[in-house]
């Protein structure tokens, strides 16, 4: 668990799974990213997650100076993986920061393939 505010009431705390559930969902509302992904340890193959378990993509630990989160993701084929990376780095942090009120020390992206993108 997580504390994101104490007072003299009491301490709020949120659940591993809802930190990693907020970054997930800020992850994939970057544009580029086809979907995120969580390693099949067995078979070693990746599958594109849906909404429901968007959090099995992230995982976080903590360190002294703040969260450690790490994303798996599959970015859109034609699109610079740089930049799609460093903007979900922005907004995992940006989010996280906002709207839990976490320090965020290290965001790591991991790109683990590259789909093409269907017209709409």
């Amino acid at each position: 668990m997580y504390t994101i505010m104490t007072t003299e009431l009491g301490d709020i705390t949120v659940e591993k799974e809802v930190v990693e559930t907020i970054a997930g969902l800020a992850a994939i509302d970057c544009y580029g990213l086809v979907g995120m992904v969580a390693q099949d340890i067995t078979s070693g193959l990746s599958s594109i997650l849906g909404i429901e378990s968007i959090r099995k993509g992230v995982s976080v630990s903590s360190s002294d100076k703040g969260l450690i989160v790490d994303v798996h993701i599959i970015v859109g084929y034609g699109l610079k993986i740089k930049e799609v990376a460093f903007n979900v780095m922005q907004k995992v942090v940006y989010v996280l920061k906002n709207s839990a009120g976490l320090d965020v020390t290290q965001v790591n992206v991991n790109v683990k393939g590259v789909r093409v993108l269907r017209d709409k």
